[in-house]
Parts: structure tokens; sequence; C-alpha cells
């Protein structure tokens, strides 16, 4: 069975694979800032599957996996920070709160689709300076990423806590994923 990653994001890809997961990561095209929807897991969900349905048409027959994540707090969505203030603004506006991490997952297949959404609350540390916040942003991690920020690396250090799948956190609910994909022929031993 072919597997496919509507992604060009190597985090993802590598989930994927120290999972066990061969595919081939094609990115989608999708133009993430066209699709404005309020409901962070709506707008999850939609990203996921335009990008799984864009890849889709062009490996017919391949199983394809397109996911999407939102971050947001307090009624707004925010994706990756636009510039440099835009990301220290945000990290401000993080500091000592909690906000949730959506990410929908979509798996298209030839005779089939799966869409589920699966969301992660994370908490940053109140005692984190602007000093703090300037150094991280100065590091260009966490740019690319949904919440300005990546649990995995440096960005740990903001973290008080994470309720919820730490996989998702980091970009793909594998512990939501991979039963789905089982269900669809692929076996994690071959």
């Amino acid at each position: 069975m072919q597997l496919v990653l509507a992604s060009g994001s190597p985090w993802r890809q590598k989930l994927l694979q120290d999972a066990g997961v061969r595919c081939e990561a094609l990115a989608s095209g999708v133009d993430e800032g066209a699709v404005t929807l309020s409901d962070p897991g709506e707008l999850a969900r939609t990203l996921a599957r335009l990008k799984a349905q864009a890849v889709s048409a062009r490996r017919p027959g391949a199983l394809v996996i397109g996911a999407d994540q939102v971050a947001h707090m307090a009624g707004e969505c925010f994706g990756k920070p636009k510039d440099p203030e835009d990301h220290l603004a945000r990290l401000k506006r993080l500091r000592g709160r909690t906000h949730e991490l959506v990410t929908g997952v979509c798996v298209v297949g030839p005779e089939s689709e799966d869409i589920f959404d699966v969301r992660t609350k994370v908490r940053f540390r109140a005692d984190l300076t602007d000093g703090d916040l300037k150094a991280y942003v100065k590091t260009g991690e966490g740019a690319g990423s949904a919440g300005g920020y990546e649990a995995e690396n440096r960005g740990a250090v903001l973290i008080e806590r994470i309720d919820g799948d730490w996989f998702n956190v980091i970009g793909l609910p594998l512990y939501r994923l991979l039963p789905v994909l089982r269900e669809r022929g692929w076996n994690p031993w071959s």
C-alpha cells in the first residue's frame, strides 16, 4: 500500500517514520490563508481535507494523509507568526495562560475518507520574562509553527504543562491516526 503524507513538514514526516510508517511526503500547495473559519476544529479539518484531496488527485490509488494544526485561545485562532514582532506578541499573550492545539487529520483513499481532529491543552509558564521570550524568538525556532513554538525543542522551556496527546502538540496525533491506517490495511510490521 502506497502511503503519501500531504505535507512538506519535516516534523510530521519524521513522526511517521519514527513510528514505522514509510511514506512519501508531497507538499499540497494549498493556500492555508485563503480559508477563514472561526471554529478551530472546523478550520483544522477543512485544511487537512483540502491538503489530502489535492495530493490524492496527484497520487490516485494511494492512501493520503493530510493534516493541519490550529492554535487558539479565548476565541482567537492563530496560525504561524507573520514576522518576529508578531511572534513575540503572540508568546507574550500565551505567557501564564492555557491555549489549545487542534490538529485536523484527513485520510483519503481510493474509496473512502476519514476525518477527525484531536485537541490538546498547553499551559505556558507565568514566570517567563520579556527577555526570555525575545531570546526564543531570536532563535527562529517556532516561526513556522501554529503556536509559535516547538515543544520538542527549545520551546519546552516555555511550557508548564500539557494535557492530552504529546504527539498532537508536535504536529500529528499518532495515537488516533495509526489505528485509522491499520483499518485501511497498513501493517506496522511489514
